[in-house]
């Protein structure tokens, strides 16, 4: 099948689902500043354990090394980015290194973690090529949510806004590794499961987030 109908194909079957009700709150007042707290806390979790599935896909797939490289330096600075959000909504590095993750919104990571040692070019593709498309999305809606309703600063949603869109390349190289997978044999099934999965996951981290 042809890599970019696929990935057409799997994003039409889930945006259905895909409304995100912890952003459509934040759109539509302020939300709890635990609940900005916790964003902290659990993305600073998420991106250190992300950027590390992205060396090892790098090491595992060498002919999309520089994709998946160019993935991990992503994390690295998006880490950086995260601290002036964590300061305005009061944590500090301490805090951030302390923060206890909830079980519910780390399903992301570990999900990405199982695919960077076990999943296949068409699985590892697919699940991130639809997964960014959606979680930039929510990361616009939400940066412009901040600074409507809590007065945060460009500088201070800078990592929501680093995430709106998608990294330069990725989704040519991301559509080629797709059909090289797919071109090679691997399931086309275990990759929408995969791509499903991940929006699951994705959707869960938000509805762990309270919301009064």
């Amino acid at each position: 099948m042809d890599a970019r109908m696929l990935y057409t194909q799997v994003v039409q079957d889930l945006t259905e689902g895909a409304a995100n009700r912890f952003v459509d709150r934040a759109e539509a007042g302020p939300v709890d500043v635990e609940a900005l707290r916790r964003i902290a806390g659990e993305e600073y979790r998420i991106i250190s354990g992300d950027g590390r599935s992205f060396a090892l896909l790098a090491a595992r797939f060498p002919d999309a090394a520089p994709l998946f490289l160019a993935l991990a330096s992503g994390e690295a600075q998006a880490l950086e980015l995260l601290t002036p959000y964590a300061e305005a909504v009061g944590m500090g590095c301490a805090e951030l290194r302390g923060y206890p993750p909830v079980a519910a919104a780390q399903g992301y990571p570990h999900h990405l973690a199982w695919l960077a040692q076990f999943g296949s070019r068409a699985e590892v593709a697919l699940a991130l090529l639809v997964n960014f498309g959606f979680w930039g999305g929510y990361c616009g809606r939400f940066a412009q949510a901040l600074r409507t309703h809590h007065d945060l600063t460009e500088d201070q949603v800078a990592f929501f806004t680093f995430f709106s869109a998608l990294p330069p390349g990725f989704e040519d190289a991301a559509l080629t590794l797709l059909q090289t997978g797919l071109d090679g044999g691997d399931d086309q099934e275990g990759a929408k499961t995969a791509a499903r999965l991940m929006q699951s996951y994705e959707l869960a981290f938000w509805d762990a987030l309270p919301t009064s």
